[in-house]
């Protein structure tokens, strides 16, 4: 069973979490530049057993699609090409970012910390991830 890998997905940048390898416990990995991201999931699946990836799935309150999702459907086929035996999920991703800012608030980070962007994404995959593996049961 490989780890689980979640994306949070964004046109400058796309934050990222894991598994452990028993699939417990997410954290955050990085943020990576989006323009970089193939490269650097290509170098991370050759360290480690990847066997799914969770992509964020942004919808308005009335569950239906947010203007986002048409950067990010191009994104996940292109996913499918690259990575084919690596399996592919969504998860509804609302409030992701609002619950990663006020994780940092609650945390104690400073108000400069607080403007890190690339943090705040790294925390919403994380926050995707759990919520993930708390709605599966894994």
């Amino acid at each position: 069973m490989g780890r689980i890998l979640a994306i949070d997905y964004g046109t400058k940048r796309i934050g990222l979490a894991v598994t452990d390898e028993m699939r417990m416990i997410a954290f955050g990995l990085t943020t990576v530049e989006t323009s970089n991201i193939f490269s650097f999931l290509t170098d991370y699946f050759k360290k480690e057993h990847v066997s799914l990836i969770v992509v964020g799935e942004p919808k308005q309150m009335d569950n239906s699609a947010s203007e986002s999702e048409m950067y990010i459907q191009p994104f996940v086929e292109k996913l499918k090409t690259v990575f084919p035996t690596i399996e592919i999920e969504r998860h509804d991703e609302r409030f992701t970012s609002k619950m990663a800012f006020q994780t940092m608030i609650d945390g104690g980070l400073k108000k400069k910390h607080r403007k890190n962007k690339a943090l705040i994404d790294e925390i919403s995959a994380t926050i995707i991830l759990q919520s993930y593996l708390g709605k599966s049961g894994i």
